[in-house]
This record gives structure tokens, sequence and C-alpha cells, in this order.
């Protein structure tokens, strides 16, 4: 018999019933729609209601909670409209995510609810985040955040959790072990005993529940949210059971049916209906049946009237309009006349420095960016200046962090994450293109995320400290990329990302942090993200190029001047969003054109500018549009090698044959 710990007011046990009853009958109803195909797809959690209802009951209405498939309780036991709630599962216009996502894919800010995505336990990092927010505000709430068994050999979820343990975070990770991901059997999933075990791994408190019992469920998470304020985060591994399939339609052929039959005995709305039988919170069947009707009648009328709402209409300005939130750039006042000296790697930390004293809102994280100033002296002196809260090292980690920055975010703080080398990007693709990058189309409010990745070639790094990876995210609506060539669009474009409300891939050139000077204002210019700027004008042809490429482009020029061919350069700066307006002007002026890039020739930035020049420009164009790009092969460790590799030692030929066309 299950029994809680304190003591329980009939109203108090009558509620929790109710509130287990309640995603129990919807779900028994939407199995029949679905067999109806008035909805395509259904993730059950049936007998798994306990853990939801258990945990939401337990933490404060300030608490955040991180759900997954099967908790459905969780929403309806904080009191989510379920209109709302029932047109998203149906796919209708007024559901959460207007048709954009599906089922349970979707958050409710106010509701302090951060929806999931396909990818397993990618959420917890993002509680991470959430709770550094609690802690650095001193607000007192945690962040829950679940994830099934299958999801615990995820990186993510590694990852979140020696985050959390090592910046003691109040964050709760509620692992809802059913036996199965998918049809694998957890004997095939992890070695060790129970999951609770890896807890003493990472350094955190864990405990193990009954999670078919929602009086335990309760204790527990109570217990936890106190540890969690107070000693850093909790695991817990609760232990229950997955009546239906993975999904509907894959079945449960792959469940010894004795499994059914024990887990069947230990049903938790059947456990706690004994209970208030024995306890005579009730006083049989028939007050049990009469409750049932009340529950269902207190969601059917709200289920009718979303099936008959309305399917979501296409219109292309709504749509594309969610992508990025509209930019409100900070006063462009100058404080001082002033002037200085600055090479790159200056003016990219004059532009954080002056973020960072303008507002508190902004901190920094990544590998050995604290006191050891970063892998390239940028932070140095940061973390005496403004502290180890806002300066903070994180392990080697790219997507724990980049996740945590999305929690930061969605708090109102402006996160900004180092890669210590572009190239390690790849261990957070999932984070900024499915996560991050998805977003505020799907649901989210605006995310202030800048994430600054040194890349190039040129200095003899190898294949794992030079690449360009700035193409990887061009056809990723939702991020903005910018490749900056000089100091002083280093030090605007730069503190323009910091200050845009939308997540900003900022990409700096290793080879020129200290290889070029300029003189610029002792403060910086906030300016629109997505304008090229001509660099030289010329009437000849154009070389459209961008980082790097500017610098290579420049070095070249001269000796056509020479000759009497005059050649203009455009810096495209940014390449998403990216300016076909001055793009288009150049190529109707010289109507010649090359584009120069540094990564390897296919699907490079400039494959899809040579489509847009050709689609838009055909008309204007004299001669056919050339690429010269770096050589389509891994980058090369030897400056000898490399020196042979990269675009600049094929632009004087390619040059030629587009002025000589």
């Amino acid at each position: 018999m299950i029994q809680p710990k304190t003591e329980t007011s009939d109203d108090q046990a009558l509620t929790l019933y109710k509130n287990l009853l309640l995603p129990r009958r919807i779900e028994e109803r939407m199995l029949k729609l679905l067999r109806q195909n008035k909805i395509s797809k259904w993730f059950s959690g049936m007998g798994q209601e306990a853990i939801s209802v258990g945990v939401t009951s337990a933490l404060s209405d300030q608490d955040y909670l991180l759900p997954m498939h099967r908790n459905l309780g969780l929403f309806t036991t904080r009191g989510v409209d379920l209109y709302t709630l029932f047109c998203q599962l149906l796919g209708k216009a007024d559901g959460f995510t207007g048709g954009r996502d599906r089922s349970f894919h979707f958050g409710v800010p106010e509701k302090r609810i951060v929806g999931m995505i396909s990818h397993l336990a990618a959420t917890m990092p993002v509680a991470d985040g959430l709770a550094l927010a609690s802690k650095l505000r001193n607000e007192e709430f945690v962040a829950a955040s679940f994830c099934g068994d299958g999801g615990t050999s995820e990186a993510d979820f590694h990852e979140a959790l020696n985050l959390a343990a090592v910046w003691e975070l109040p964050a709760i990770f509620v692992i809802e072990n059913n036996g199965y991901g998918l049809s694998t059997p957890t004997s095939e999933q992890y070695a060790c005993d129970d999951l609770v075990d890896r807890a003493k791994g990472y350094g955190m408190h864990g405990v193990k529940i009954d999670g078919n019992d929602v009086f335990e469920v309760m204790d527990a998470v109570a217990d936890a949210r106190n540890h969690a304020l107070n000693n850093g985060p909790v695991f817990i591994e609760a232990k229950t059971f997955r009546m239906r399939g993975h999904e509907e339609a894959s079945g449960t052929f792959y469940v010894p049916d004795e499994k059914f039959e024990r887990w069947g005995e230990k049903d938790p709305i059947d456990r706690l209906a004994r209970w208030l039988t024995s306890e005579q919170v009730v006083s049989g069947d028939d007050e049990l049946a009469a409750i049932q009707d009340e529950v269902d009648e207190s969601f059917l009328p709200e289920l009718d009237r979303a099936l008959e709402a309305d399917e979501p209409t296409f219109d292309l300005e709504e749509q594309t309009g969610r992508i990025f939130t509209p930019v409100q750039l900070p006063d462009k006042t100058a404080n001082s006349d002033s002037t200085s000296e600055k090479r790159f790697v200056d003016a990219i930390q004059f532009s954080l420095r002056q973020a960072f004293e303008e507002n508190e809102d902004f901190l920094i994280m990544g590998q050995d960016i604290a006191e050891y100033g970063g892998v390239f002296k940028i932070t140095e002196g940061f973390t005496e200046q403004f502290g180890k809260d806002r300066i903070r090292n994180t392990p080697i980690i790219e997507s724990g962090a980049l996740g945590a920055a999305l929690g930061l975010a969605m708090e109102g703080f402006k996160p900004i994450v180092e890669m210590q080398f572009a190239d390690f990007i790849s261990c957070g693709f999932n984070q900024i293109i499915n996560n991050i990058a998805k977003g505020q189309y799907r649901w989210m409010p605006p995310l202030n995320i800048t994430i600054r990745a040194p890349h190039g070639a040129g200095v003899g790094a190898g294949p794992f400290h030079s690449q360009s990876p700035e193409s990887w995210f061009m056809q990723h609506p939702g991020l903005k990329i910018v490749v900056p060539s000089s100091v002083d669009d280093a030090q605007n474009l730069l503190y323009s990302a910091l200050h845009d409300p939308n997540p900003v891939l900022f990409f700096e050139h290793k080879k020129l942090y200290r290889s070029i000077r300029e003189i610029t204002p002792d403060h910086c210019i906030p300016e629109e993200l997505g304008k090229a700027k001509i660099v030289r004008k010329g009437t000849d042809a154009t070389i459209i190029t961008y980082g790097m490429g500017v610098h290579w482009a420049q070095e070249i020029v001269d000796e056509y001047q020479d000759q009497g061919v005059d050649i203009e350069i455009v810096d495209l700066r940014c390449l998403a969003p990216l300016d076909m307006e001055t793009i288009s002007r150049s190529v109707a002026k010289t109507n010649k054109v090359l584009l120069l890039q540094e990564p390897s020739t296919k699907l490079g930035p400039m494959s899809e500018i040579s489509s847009l020049i050709t689609e838009e420009c055909f008309e204007e164009l004299d001669a056919p549009v050339m690429r010269c790009s770096s050589l389509d092969m891994p980058v090369p460790f030897s400056p000898k090698l490399e020196k042979h590799y990269l675009a600049d030692n094929r632009l004087k030929d390619t040059l030629s044959q587009l002025i000589q066309y």
C-alpha cells in the first residue's frame, strides 16, 4: 500500500487523484482519435502519470519544467489551457506553435515550461542555463528536466549533469526509467545496476524511487528541491513502466506478457484509488466513477471545440517573420572622441569589454577563458574586472555550454559562448541548428546568444584547427552569421551581434588576430547586421568575398590596376542575412564576377551566392560566374602543403581567366 510521509487532507488527496486521472482520460480519448485518423501520432504516458503529476505537484509554480514525450500530466497539472493544448496535439492553428511543430514539441513560458525537441536529452543542458540564472540572481527557483532511460546514453545528458555538478546548480534531473528505449531493453543500454549509480560519479546526490507511487515521487522531489537550492543538483531515477508502445504504431510485441501483468498491478491511478478507499476518503467504486465523470466533463468540451478549430493557413510573411526578432540597436552616441590603434584581437576584446561594462546581463562561457584568458587571450583580465560569475570556465564541452546559453537567454541574460576553435563547433551542431536556430520560429522568446568561433587556415594548425565551417550553418534559418575582415568591423559588428536579440555566429579569423592594425574610435558603433560593404570601387570586374578573402583580394587588385583593369571588391561581412542588393548593384556595374572564399569549393558560401547571381542577375553578366576556393580536401598541417590548399594560391589565375573572357 502506498502511503504519504506527511499528513494529506482529503481535499489534497482528491485533487491529486483528479490530476492523475485527467491525463489518463485524455490519452484514452486521444487513442480513439488516432484510430479515427484525427491525429497522426501519439506517445503514450499511460502507467507513468505519477511521475509527471508528482513532480509538478511538489514544485513551486516558479520552478521550471522541461518535459519529454510522456509528460502530459505535467501540462495538465500546471494548468495549461486545455483548448490550446488540444489544438497543439491536433496540429490546429490555435495550438501553442500554430502548426509549426508537433504534439509535445512546445513550451509555455508563462507557465515556466520549456518544450522538447526530438533529439533526446537536448533540453537537459538548457536546464543548466535556467538553473544558473536562478543562482546568479538569487531567485530561488529550480529547473527540473525529464529524460527517459534511452536518452541517458546521449552526450547532452552527460554534459548537462557534469556541468550542473561542477557549477553546483539548482537543477533536478528526473529519469523516467520505463525499461525500454523504444524496443531496446535497459540491459542493452547500460551496464550498471541502476542509472542512479551514475550520480556518485558526477558528484551529485542521487535517489531511486518507485515512479508509480505518486506519494513517493512527491516526497522525493520536495526533498530534491530543498537540496538543489542549498547543495546543488539531484539525480532522481524513477522506476516505472510504459504500458503502451513507444508510439502507437510501434506496438509492444517485444515486451513479455508477464511484465504487463506485474506492472499492471502497480498502476499509479489504481494504487491511489485503493488508498483513497482504505483511508475512507471515498466510499467506493460509485464515488470513484463520479470523479471520473467530473474529470471527463472538465476536458471533453474543450476537446470537442478543438476538433472543430481551424487548420493552419500558410502566410509567407507571418511564417518568415517568426524567424528573427526585430532589432533595436543601442544609441550610437559616443561617450568620447578618442581613437587608438588596435589589432583585430584588440578590437574583439574592446567590444566585449564595452558591452560587459554597460550591461551586467552579459556573461561568457568557454574553455580556459577565465584566469587563462582563452587560448587567444581575448578575455585576459576579464575575470579580475568582471568576476567569475560572468567569466565562466566550462569543462571541455560544446553542446552543454550552448544548451546552457539557451536557458540563460530565456531568463533574459545575454550569453556568449566561445568555441576554443571553430572546428569544435561540430560537437555543438545539434544545439545550434535544432534547439537555438529553430527556437523563435517554434515558440520561444527572443534568444540573444552570441557564439564566437576562431576559424581559418594559414597558420599551420592542421585539419582540426584550421577549418572555416561558416557555410555549414547557412541553410538553417534562425541564425545570423558574421565574418568580419577589418579591425573596425571586428569591433563594431561584434558589438552589434552582442546586442542582437537573435542567435549570432561570429567567426573570427585566427590569422587576422595579430596581423592587421587600424586606428578606430574608442567606442563601439552598432549597426544592422546583414549589410555588405564596397571596400574598393571598380568598373571592370567584381570580387565578392569576406573575411580573409578581402585581404587576398586587396593584395592582388593593385597589379591589375597597373594594367588598366579596375576591380571592385565587395566584402559581404555577413553570410546571413545576405545582402543581395549590394551584390546585384555591383554585378550590374561591372558585369563580371569572381567569388572568392577560403572554404573548399563544394557547398561553400559561394555556391549559394553563385546560384543567386545566376538567377537574379543573369542578364547583367558578360562572363560566367567564376569561383576561387580552397581545394576539396582537409586542411593540411605543413605550411608548404597548406599554401597549395588555400584559395589565394589560385586567385591570380582565376581572376585572369575572368578578365580575359
